[in-house]
């Protein structure tokens, strides 16, 4: 067995040692909004119940390691004291891991993310439209847990308002766990879903995702596409250029085959065959030489 000391590793390692071992930890999707009312969405996996009468949940936007920087989330509940989770379940997950991008501020993680804002009841911060379950919440504390890069932030939130999706509910009126369908996160890039086991999910970009908003609004509006695949899509640098999809077309026969024939639905599904593989940039050619 291996053992060490915390102190005796660096603490991106101790990092990843930690979150891969105490895992799999349910995703709180914190809205808040700053001073001004700007709104900003970020998840964190340091989170869960600790009371339910009160009701209290409690997160943790920890400082990051790389550069020992506070994170908008934390900044914005110091100052307003209000914040909604949205819980997440597999089908925005993707789109849940690109609103994680570090925008700079006044981005709005919503839009790059395509998620929905919907307006609270008690409290300033948006729900996410997309989540089957929303706590508005009033934050009752902050407890810093240190001053160096990777030492989390306490916020311990008291729940003033719950939204539950009718499709998640049984005949009884419970949550039905195979239906609400949620992710947990571990290490590195592995999730755990709820009805089925382990998947993996490629980290944002650290250059910045060009954001849902950035995808051509057809292929936004295609039924052929899921949110996650929208989440995937907006998570490539940058659009392919002209030069770049023409090579790409002639060397990929069988693309340029289904471009050929005209027929929009069948070239959407070619791009959905390149991002079930993850092969994003491939699947952003493909839609882009239909046009």
């Amino acid at each position: 067995m291996r053992s060490f000391s915390p102190k005796e590793v660096t603490p991106m390692v101790l990092q990843a040692y930690l979150q891969s071992a105490v895992a799999p930890r349910p995703i709180a999707f914190a809205s808040t909004v700053d001073a001004d009312g700007n709104p900003n969405l970020s998840p964190f996996s340091f989170f869960n119940v600790f009371s339910s009468n009160p009701p209290i949940l409690v997160f943790s936007p920890a400082r990051r390691v790389r550069n020992n920087t506070v994170k908008h989330t934390l900044i914005n509940c110091e100052a307003t004291k209000e914040v909604v989770i949205n819980m997440v379940d597999y089908a925005m997950v993707e789109q849940m891991s690109l609103a994680s991008t570090e925008y700079p501020d006044g981005v709005n993680e919503f839009v790059k993310s395509g998620f929905t804002m919907l307006e609270s009841v008690e409290v300033k911060p948006f729900r996410v439209a997309e989540s089957p379950v929303q706590f508005e919440c009033k934050v009752q504390q902050i407890i810093p847990l240190g001053q160096e890069g990777g030492a989390g932030n306490m916020v311990i939130c008291e729940v003033v308002h719950i939204h539950v999706s009718e499709a998640v509910l049984n005949e009884q009126g419970a949550i039905d766990q195979h239906k609400l369908d949620l992710v947990a996160r571990l290490g590195s890039n592995w999730y755990s879903r709820a009805n089925s086991g382990l998947f993996e999910v490629e980290k944002p970009l650290t250059t910045l995702g060009i954001g849902v908003d950035a995808i051509p609004l057809f292929v936004r509006e295609s039924p052929v596409f899921d949110g996650n695949d929208l989440g995937k899509l907006g998570n490539v640098e940058a659009l392919p250029t002209p030069e770049e999809i023409a090579i790409f077309v002639h060397q990929h026969i069988a693309v340029k085959g289904v471009l050929s024939s005209d027929d929009a639905h069948k070239i959407q599904l070619k791009a959905k065959e390149f991002l079930n593989n993850n092969d994003a940039l491939s699947a952003l050619k493909v839609l882009l030489a239909e046009r």
